[in-house]
């Protein structure tokens, strides 16, 4: 496979909040009333990163790797399909340079868990927490968001072939 010096990718998300599931972002389990409804944990922030590595690889989406009919797939931890996605990265060629996310959630409010969502996915990610940052917003009651029914996440992700200098 013929590889270019730098890619990037984008993913993006968004997940239904329900009662009786925990509520799982960026790793990190919140108390909160209401989860976000999925087949995995429904981590709605690591399946927008897993996106964008995987849009970055050409692999394709999470569904293409992690199907939701897929039985093996119910209740997973989203960080472990995130170390996946890490390695099919890697067998590509490629490294993660660094990583932009934001998180788009009325409630429960994000800023107090952001450094340890960022140390999660680093940690998932084998990489250096200072490459991964992570940013959350409201809107300003809006829209499904705004009127506290879901959660969005989106990702980008700049990669460079292994062994490149920046």
């Amino acid at each position: 496979m013929e590889q270019f010096g730098y890619k990037i990718g984008t993913g993006y998300d968004v997940h239904k909040l329900v009662p009786d599931r925990k509520l799982i972002i960026g790793g990190v389990a919140f108390d909160f009333d209401r989860g976000l409804l999925g087949h995995s944990d429904a981590d709605v922030l690591v399946h927008a990163v897993c996106d964008a590595i995987l849009g970055a690889a050409g692999l394709g989406d999470i569904g293409d790797h992690f199907p939701d009919s897929d039985p093996q797939y119910k209740g997973i931890s989203s960080i472990s399909l995130l170390k996946e996605c890490g390695l099919l990265l890697k067998e590509q060629g490629y490294d993660i340079v660094n990583m932009d996310c934001i998180v788009f959630a009325q409630v429960p409010k994000m800023g107090p868990c952001k450094n340890k969502m960022e140390e999660n996915m680093a940690r998932a990610l084998n990489m250096d927490s200072t490459l991964v940052n992570v940013k959350a917003t409201t809107t300003e009651t809006l829209g499904f968001i705004g009127k506290e029914q879901g959660i969005a996440a989106q990702c980008t992700i700049l990669v460079k072939a292994c062994g490149l200098k920046i």
